[in-house]
């Protein structure tokens, strides 16, 4: 894939995530994708590594349960071939709390025949966690 292809397939990719398109989002996705979001499970239950695009889906299927997406700005991306990498600003309002929640991301993408076959996500999960729970830690 050209990276103009590349980066044309990010961001229908995300805009249609962000518009919870979940059956646009899947056919992006190839058959035996390996997903890894890095945060506590005891946090996050749908955080973790996934293999293939239903055990993805279902991972976000529990992300859409618990959370309303508000904002995804991409700040940074590099497109490179078949891989990308992006800087994101998010903010998501927990449903059990009406918190909101704002943050940094870091993703990873790579493709294969024009679809998503790895991706990995990073944040500073810490400051995550704290706001999920309302309160600092004191470690």
């Amino acid at each position: 894939m050209s990276q103009g292809g590349t980066r044309d397939t990010v961001r229908a990719l995300y805009d249609a995530y962000a518009r919870r398109d979940f059956e646009r989002v899947a056919a992006f996705m190839h058959d035996d994708i390996d997903w890894v979001i890095y945060a506590p499970l005891s946090v996050f239950p749908f955080a973790g590594p996934r293999h293939g695009r239903i055990a993805v889906l279902q991972a976000m299927a529990g992300i859409a349960a618990a959370y309303v997406l508000e904002n995804y700005q991409t700040e940074i991306m590099i497109v490179e071939d078949d891989r990308a990498a992006m800087i994101s600003d998010v903010s998501f309002t927990q449903r059990a709390t009406s918190r909101l929640l704002r943050f940094r991301v870091a993703n990873f993408l790579r493709f294969q025949d024009g679809r998503l076959i790895e991706f990995r996500e990073f944040s500073n999960s810490f400051d995550v966690v704290e706001q999920v729970l309302g309160r600092e830690l004191n470690l």
